[in-house]
């Protein structure tokens, strides 16, 4: 019942009146809470005062107060016959019954609203931040069908500080919900290959990236399994970590509210070494991630020329938006967990998404005042207290060094070749540095907004503005107020842009198969995976049937993996790499992954020319080893 609560006080018995009129004339039902709520209107007609009013509650038994109010009605029907005439002359209305439901175009908007109960009485409240108030309180229907009262009321709500808040951590949390996400099944020729993906599905059936990089790995394996069913067995054993450690990470914000994150780390395998794997920090992150990362880390591990485990790890907190200690204090409370599990012998973790040299300098302060000595380094850390001086730049550097390669077997190079380029990070700045210092015309780069095209190409200047828009956290789009010859396109994604090479470096899947079919139809011929399985199942199937070359993260994106490698070598032999020693140790182990990759796939008869030799190459030479590794130490 609606009851403003000066109601009782006022020295008009009319006003009295009319008051308990209203408030019998609008009388509430909530029916169906939850995420729908209706507003049942009872007998009466619309007041234009009913958004203004107080919501005071459904239905219940009437109080005292209630019947008191009832009495003085019954006084008021005593009142001079004047009185009564003017009310009677009022026109007379015909009761009705309004049910105020939903409308479909706002029912997205609407989902914040939910009822509960507030010291006695119903209130209506904000679902993300849980609350009422001034800035909760009033109906978020506004008055009977009107658009402009709703979107008022909600306005008020979205603009309230403690609303944003409260949906900065619901969007930063979205993506811990488990949702069921359609498997895509590829087709494989061997049944013995199908009866592996067959096992990790029934193991695993959430994990739907962990599933997708084993169905591409099987698929490539194919015809080593239908030489020899023994790898059956070894291939069941790979696809199980070692070690999975999930763990809790509290922290605390500068306001300081305690906030807890999900920490993950997946030593994947250890049989050709200690493990080296990425560490990112992103809300994405769950366990199908990090397996994920962990297997494809794995096998670019086997395939470089160092023998090394594979690893990789995380987290569910997200940098952005966060202060310098917020993040500091996040990193610490992580490595207070996983320091026991790490060291030169045993796992050293590097940078990966939302992981720079701020975030590596705190993991690794923290690691080394928990250990107590300064032994091995985390791959990654600034030159002045460890690590070798092209470290960030060797992965990007390593992907155009590959795609040179690739070239050069076809009698081309880059020179003048126009270049698609998603992501802004560190990869990405890297690949458009080089692909300038190759003569090449990289055109776009992208964010989570959209991407930047920009005709003319970049340069070295270029680059340098977009370093300093991407460092003060600026969008993309204020690159193009400064030239003229570039366009910035919102919820848009690169590939549609003409091209020749493309070099997707943002995220895994970031290529479906739209996208796939906007790449052929520009004119792409060679696709360079800088991340780790950034086309879908549906993608790969339609470069693959327009012979579009792929060159595989696991084979180009190796570049890091001998950085780390020489980085120790650099700290254990107290050796100093000038930068262009240490890019031409680069480019020689990338001409040894691109050679071993190309002639494990001519083994097993794929030819040079074939659009996936790169790919089916890689994984047969990087199992291969890690195989021949496992039969030899036993069943461990």
């Amino acid at each position: 019942m609606l009851l403003p609560v000066g109601g009782l006080g006022m020295n008009s018995t009319m006003d009295d009146m009319n008051l308990i009129q209203q408030a019998q004339r609008h009388h509430l039902v909530v029916r169906e809470l939850g995420e729908e709520i209706d507003l049942e209107i009872g007998p009466g007609d619309d007041d234009p005062s009913f958004a203004n009013t107080p919501l005071m509650g459904g239905p219940r038994e009437p109080t005292a107060d209630e019947h008191d109010d009832t009495k003085q009605m019954a006084m008021v029907s005593q009142l001079p016959n004047d009185d009564q005439d003017m009310s009677k002359t009022q026109p007379a209305k015909r009761k009705k019954k309004v049910v105020k439901r939903w409308r479909e175009e706002w029912a997205d908007t609407y989902k914040w609203a939910y009822v509960d109960v507030k010291e006695g009485t119903p209130r209506i409240f904000c679902s993300i931040c849980r609350e009422y108030g001034r800035k909760h309180r009033r109906n978020p229907y506004g008055n009977e069908g009107s658009r402009n009262m709703q979107m008022s009321a909600l306005e008020e709500h979205n603009n309230s500080l403690l609303h944003k808040e409260a949906l900065r951590l619901q969007m930063a949390s979205k993506d811990k919900i488990i949702v069921d996400k359609p498997i895509y099944v590829k087709a494989l020729m061997s049944k013995t290959a199908g009866s592996i993906v067959e096992a990790a599905l029934k193991r695993d059936p959430h994990e739907v990236e962990f599933i997708q990089s084993v169905q591409e790995a099987v698929h490539a394996l194919e015809r080593v399994i239908a030489k020899n069913s023994h790898y059956v067995n070894i291939m069941e054993r790979l696809l199980e970590p070692e070690r999975m450690i999930v763990f809790r990470v509290p922290w605390v914000d500068d306001r300081g509210e305690t906030h807890v994150s999900r920490g993950f780390r997946v030593q994947f395998n250890q049989a050709l070494g200690p493990c080296r794997g990425g560490i990112r920090f992103h809300p994405s992150v769950n366990l199908s991630i990090a397996k994920f990362l962990g297997f494809e880390q794995t096998l670019k591990n086997a395939l470089s020329p160092y023998k090394l485990g594979g690893a990789a790890g995380g987290s569910d907190f997200d940098p952005k938006g966060k202060s310098d200690n917020e993040i500091m204090r996040f990193c610490q409370s992580f490595m207070n967990e996983i320091y026991r599990y790490l060291g030169p012998d045993k796992d050293l973790p590097s940078e990966e998404m939302g992981v720079g040299t701020r975030e590596m300098g705190y993991l690794f302060g923290q690691y080394r005042r928990l250990a107590g000595h300064f032994q091995g380094s985390f791959t990654g850390p600034r030159i002045f207290w460890s690590g070798s001086s092209l470290r960030t730049e060797a992965t990007g550097y390593g992907l155009v060094f590959f795609a040179q390669l690739i070239l050069a077997d076809m009698n081309k190079e880059l020179k003048g070749l126009r270049c698609s380029v998603s992501g802004s990070g560190k990869i990405a700045m890297h690949v458009l540095e080089k692909l300038v210092a190759y003569g090449a015309v990289p055109i776009t780069v992208s964010d989570s907004k959209g991407y930047l095209v920009d005709e003319d190409g970049f340069d070295y200047m270029k680059i340098t503005f977009l370093r300093d828009i991407k460092a003060q956290q600026r969008s993309l789009r204020d690159y193009s107020k400064t030239y003229a010859r570039s366009k910035y396109y919102d919820e848009a994604k690169p590939w549609s842009e003409r091209c020749d090479v493309a070099f997707p470096c943002a995220s895994q899947n970031e290529i479906d198969q739209s996208d796939a079919i906007n790449l052929v139809n520009s004119g792409c011929r060679i696709l360079v995976e800088g991340s780790n399985m950034p086309c879908t199942p549906e993608a790969v199937d339609v470069l693959r049937k327009a012979n579009v070359l792929t060159a595989p993260a696991m084979a180009a994106g190796a570049g890091g993996v001998v950085a780390g490698e020489l980085e120790l070598n650099h700290e254990c032999n107290l050796m100093h790499w000038s930068p262009e020693d240490f890019e031409s140790k680069l480019q020689e182990a990338m001409k040894q992954t691109y050679q071993r990759a190309l002639k494990a796939a001519t083994d097993f008869g794929y030819q040079k020319e074939n659009p996936e030799a790169l790919v089916h190459g890689a994984v047969i030479s990087a199992f291969l080893t890690i195989a021949q590794a496992m039969t030899d130490q036993g069943c461990v």
